[in-house]
């Protein structure tokens, strides 16, 4: 089994100019929390400690900083999922490496997939297409890695990967793990694990269902 590396969001940040990371990370966090319409730029510049029109050093405005966020995501998944396929032995490791960085996505990037869910219209239309287009490209290494692995699936792979990545992405924020919850190290280990067996099992699933 291939052993998860950090979180895309993680990856991409780290030779980033720190104050544009850090923009970044507090315009996700106040886009997910009020939504796109409802913050400022005064207030994301307060959130980062520089005023309002110093953002635009770093961004040309706050419909830039959403593109960024959202295309930024969709191209990280896809760089990373590409790489982990490229770097593995066999389609069943190939699958395994996929789930735990898509596992490490959905617990470690809840904003992003707020946004995400409630934003993307926000973008105009060539940025929205661009979104569009990448996670198209997402949903297809996958369907091939998971036909590979259970070859029942056949036509259900396309929505069994859907499926799977809608579990992922909401079971997380939507249900506790124990006592500590899925924000507590022991609590995501759980709750990865969980995501995990879930996973597998929905695309099994669907297999003996397809090959029937």
């Amino acid at each position: 089994m291939v052993k998860p590396s950090s979180s895309p969001s993680h990856a991409a940040t780290a030779t980033e100019n720190p104050r544009r990371a850090q923009i970044r990370r507090e315009a996700a966090r106040l886009f997910a929390e009020r939504g796109f319409l409802g913050v400022g730029v005064d207030e994301i510049g307060r959130a980062v400690g520089i005023s309002g029109p110093g953002l635009y050093r770093h961004f040309a405005g706050k419909d830039a900083m959403l593109a960024d966020l959202l295309i930024g995501i969709s191209e990280r998944l896809l760089e990373q999922g590409r790489r982990r396929v490229d770097a593995s032995a066999d389609p069943r490791e190939a699958l395994e490496s996929l789930l735990l960085c898509h596992i490490d996505f959905a617990l470690d990037e809840s904003a992003l997939i707020t946004l995400h869910d409630r934003e993307l219209l926000n973008l105009p239309d060539k940025e929205r297409r661009q979104v569009r287009s990448l996670q198209r490209q997402y949903v297809e290494l996958w369907v091939g890695v998971a036909r590979d692995v259970f070859p029942g699936l056949g036509e259900e792979a396309r929505p069994a990967v859907h499926a799977v990545f809608g579990l992922l992405n909401s079971t997380p924020h939507s249900a506790a793990v124990g006592p500590t919850g899925a924000g507590h190290p022991d609590g995501r280990a759980a709750m990865a694990a969980l995501l995990h067996r879930l996973a597998l099992g929905a695309l099994g699933a669907a297999a003996e269902q397809g090959g029937r």
